[in-house]
């Protein structure tokens, strides 16, 4: 991209609001990240993205987490490129092509051969929700069951049986009607650490007076990205697992945002050495950005007929492709070995901030390379990732109230690009507190 070099800052400020205010009058109110960061992107490349006005920042946010690898990965573009050139089929619905086989092979003996893992794969359609909804579909079917078992803070998807199942009551209230097949349990760690919240889990499904009935699933994430990055523990999930494997209840693991490698493994769950009977999977998997997601079935449980879960989106061929040079990253352990080394420095420098700055009242949460920060002061959490966005970073929030500054940088971010970051958001939270309190002595 050639960026301007002989423009006045009001004639790239002119520019900008001209293109804000053509989205402001012609799209739907319901567009959320551009309000959040109101600027004109154009260019992208690694962990840095940059705006019309040649305006470089750190993205700290990676596409919610679609952009494991950061923005335009070379190997990837050049093999979308040669595919592209050499009039690959690009839409197919869910018919074979060279693609998907290729694809599926790789998958199959780079991801699920070494782990000793038996699923087929599902193309249920381009997205998250998409894979957790087929999953819900499957469960039911395959045990004549009705009910699901969810969790506090989840958040799962936003069309309706997703939605059912995700906790946050803004987005639930989007839906405009009743949102029914699902009880909700206690996360780990939602009643204090000192209590199991399993047990209220067990006691429930054993007492025929619980109101509870034995449900087809039970879905889960082990680390609740958009809830707030509460990570449920290796023993928590391990008993959860046993519940329902006592009970004939499928096991649901929705890996969409916190798998595919954010914490450091590709399967989040394989540090707590779980099987689940079902795993959703999207956002990264495709490794480009590109809309690709898989509903992992064990056979036995694979009873959808065919057509009855169908989509025209399901055979994204550019997809595929991208997904498959972006398994070579999972060939060996370099890149969970950099993602190791990464997390720990990320976490020194947020644990660095929360003891430097006691006025935050900050709480470190997470794991990998999804970690941050819950502030309790209502708004402030939100007041920071601004202020980072004016300096050049950008940085989400998340949890029920967006209480959580959250960092999920690309798991390819080099040392000193995450430590340029963090002295950004560093910065960002001491503008805030100064803002709050002049007398820097009493922060």
């Amino acid at each position: 991209m050639n960026l301007p070099t002989t423009s006045t800052p009001q004639n790239r400020n002119r520019t900008t609001a001209i293109g804000l205010g053509i989205i402001e009058a012609h799209e739907s109110q319901a567009r959320y990240y551009s309000r959040q960061f109101p600027t004109i992107f154009a260019e992208a490349r690694g962990a840095s993205i940059w705006d019309e006005s040649g305006h470089r920042y750190l993205d700290f946010f990676a596409g919610a987490g679609a952009l494991n690898y950061g923005h335009n990965p070379p190997q990837l573009k050049e093999r979308l490129i040669d595919y592209l050139r050499d009039d690959g089929v690009s839409h197919s619905l869910d018919m074979a092509t060279t693609a998907k086989i290729r694809f599926i092979k790789r998958f199959s003996d780079v991801i699920l051969g070494p782990r000793k893992l038996r699923y087929r794969l599902m193309f249920p359609g381009p997205s998250g929700t998409n894979a957790v909804e087929c999953a819900l579909k499957v469960a039911r079917r395959a045990t004549g069951r009705n009910n699901v078992i969810a969790f506090t803070n989840a958040f799962h998807g936003m069309s309706l049986g997703s939605l059912a199942a995700t906790g946050n009551g803004f987005k639930r209230e989007g839906a405009g009607v009743a949102l029914s097949g699902v009880d909700r349990m206690p996360f780990d760690g939602y009643l204090g650490a000192e209590i199991d919240t399993l047990d209220y889990l067990e006691r429930a499904l054993d007492d025929s007076g619980s109101g509870i009935n034995l449900p087809a699933a039970v879905v889960v994430e082990t680390i609740q990205a958009e809830g707030g990055l509460h990570v449920a523990s290796d023993s928590w999930l391990q008993r959860l697992q046993a519940i329902c494997r006592v009970r004939g209840i499928l096991l649901i693991i929705d890996d969409i945002q916190v798998g595919c490698g954010r914490t450091g493994t590709f399967f989040s769950f394989e540090a707590a050495e779980l099987d689940p009977d079902i795993v959703c999977l999207s956002k990264s998997l495709s490794g480009y950005g590109l809309p690709l997601a898989v509903t992992l079935v064990k056979p036995e449980f694979d009873c959808l007929a065919p057509s009855q879960h169908s989509g025209t989106f399901r055979g994204n061929n550019l997809a595929f492709v991208a997904a498959h040079e972006a398994l070579g990253f999972w060939q060996n352990d370099e890149l969970s070995e950099h993602v190791a080394a990464r997390a720990a420095e990320l976490r020194a420098r947020l644990e660095d901030i929360a003891t430097r700055y006691p006025g935050l009242r900050a709480q470190f949460r997470g794991r990998g390379l999804i970690q941050g920060l819950a502030i309790p002061e209502p708004g402030l959490a939100e007041c920071i990732a601004a202020t980072a966005f004016s300096h050049g970073l950008i940085i989400e929030t998340a949890g029920a109230d967006s209480e959580v500054i959250k960092v999920t940088p690309p798991l390819t971010i080099e040392a000193e690009e995450l430590s340029r970051g963090m002295d950004i958001l560093t910065a960002a939270v001491v503008e805030q507190l100064d803002a709050k309190t002049p007398t820097r002595g009493l922060i």
